[in-house]
């Protein structure tokens, strides 16, 4: 039971969006699989097949050892990226053309990747980069470019990403 209770984890949030539903179950059939070393190496054909299927066929890269909390919603999944060591909390919505993960640095290595808390709803065509954390309850603009960390309980918007009521005093 516990396998069926971890892999269909997502279903509800998915309710309406049969596309969604099908690539977070696909992902956590391979997460179940790459967090278990008896079922990673039993399930290595599998995850061989997610990879093709999920990266090649659906245009989307969620690496099968992320780390994801339950109830993912994701809308229009399409050309979303995300580096294998982002975190991402429980009841998340992403939307289309999405890239999370680590930029690079002068020293010529890579920084850290972004940790993103509950209850966060990121807008499309967002890239959150860098070694940053964005709070809980969080809304992301459309469009929006986030290289620094964002507090709980803020709407940010623009490039670069900056909380709602400080880009109405700019303006």
């Amino acid at each position: 039971m516990f396998f069926f209770q971890f892999i269909f984890q997502d279903w509800k949030a998915n309710k309406k969006n049969p596309k969604g539903r099908i690539i977070l179950l696909l992902f956590r059939i391979a997460n179940f699989c790459s967090k278990r070393r008896i079922y990673f190496y039993l399930g290595a054909p599998y995850l061989i097949f997610y990879k093709i299927l999920v990266e090649c066929c659906f245009c989307i890269e969620i690496p099968w050892n992320v780390k994801i909390g339950r109830n993912l919603t994701l809308f229009h999944g399409q050309c979303l990226v995300m580096n294998r060591e982002v975190v991402i909390g429980e009841n998340c919505t992403l939307r289309h053309c999405i890239t999370i993960g680590h930029k690079q640095v002068k020293t010529g290595g890579f920084s850290g990747s972004p940790v993103i808390g509950d209850h966060v709803d990121i807008g499309s065509n967002v890239c959150i980069i860098g070694k940053i954390h964005i709070g809980d309850h969080v809304k992301i603009g459309c469009g929006s470019i986030v290289t620094k960390t964002i507090y709980d309980h803020l709407t940010v918007l623009g490039n670069p990403a900056v909380p709602m009521h400080e880009r109405e005093r700019i303006l």
